[in-house]
């Protein structure tokens, strides 16, 4: 008889993800080479839930988040399995895992795709919508060209802020994450900015530490002018290296974040199942807030 026949797939146990596993998550994360850092797995559980996949030796292989926003959608991030335990289903496992438990509490799953995982979330019945890229900015510069923005008052964002925030962020996103938007404030204080003109926010940025760059998102602006002026202040308060993700319809902030240095890294897909659209309103979103998050 064959040796190949007797092969099986090691026994995995299925699990809730809790503090107890943040080692294991963390080091799903390095092999995958993503930005997460600690505070961002704590955040993450503390606002959602997941589920995980740990081997018979203790070792953590596969994971996956789910983060409801309202009631109507809920994000599915960190579908994470280790190198040495891939092409096994496991991450068709935690998705349907996942993807149940949004199912019998009747809300619409949204994920952001890395192009190595895309066809995994199709075949498991998402559907694409629209995309953004990552950029990369190693050297903190500001080059000429800066956004014009007459009448605009450029500051960091205060406590009386929230109310307006929250009113320009719920169309924008299609939900209400304030319990979010308020931890990122606190994660990276410097970047928590907003920008005024005639006495109303009109756009407002954050951002947070990673375990390789600082990532600055969610930016919500009414154009795309106010968002090249806020960003352009962000990068004279923050520290490379810096990762954005700015939403593909805005060609203008592309090219002038470009122009100040940054790369592309990586495209990404928003995909949606159970729903006939992505949520929200990406003329006004420039900078998604990461694709774990929304």
């Amino acid at each position: 008889m064959p040796a190949t026949e007797n092969t099986r797939a090691p026994e995995v146990h299925e699990h809730a993800l809790g503090e107890q596993h943040l080692a294991g998550a963390m080091a799903l994360s390095r092999a995958a080479s993503w930005n997460q850092c600690e505070a961002d797995w704590r955040m993450m559980l503390r606002l959602g839930e997941g589920w995980g996949l740990t081997a018979a030796d203790g070792t953590l292989v596969a994971s996956i988040i789910v983060l409801p926003y309202g009631d109507a959608f809920a994000w599915m991030s960190m579908v994470l399995v280790s190198p040495d335990h891939r092409r096994q289903g496991y991450a068709s496992r935690m998705l349907r895992r996942a993807l149940a438990h949004l199912q019998s509490r009747g809300l619409a799953a949204v994920l952001d795709a890395t192009p190595a995982g895309h066809e995994v979330y199709l075949q498991e019945g998402l559907r694409d919508t629209w995309g953004f890229q990552r950029y990369s900015l190693t050297e903190s510069r500001l080059a000429s060209g800066l956004p014009d923005a007459p009448g605009m008052q450029l500051r960091g964002l205060a406590e009386g802020d929230w109310p307006q925030i929250l009113a320009l962020d719920l169309p924008a996103f299609g939900a209400s994450r304030e319990g979010l938007l308020r931890s990122l404030c606190a994660r990276l204080p410097e970047a928590a900015l907003v920008a005024e003109r005639g006495g109303k926010i009109c756009a407002y940025l954050l951002g947070r530490e990673g375990r390789e760059a600082r990532q600055l998102g969610p930016l919500v602006a009414e154009d795309e002018t106010v968002a090249q002026a806020l960003l352009a202040h962000a990068l004279s308060l923050v520290s490379a290296p810096l990762y954005v993700d700015i939403v593909d319809r805005h060609a203008e902030l592309r090219g002038w974040g470009m122009k100040q240095g940054f790369e592309v890294q990586r495209p990404f897909t928003r995909m949606v199942c159970g729903a006939e659209r992505a949520p929200g309103d990406n003329r006004t979103v420039m900078l998604a807030a990461g694709p774990e998050l929304g």
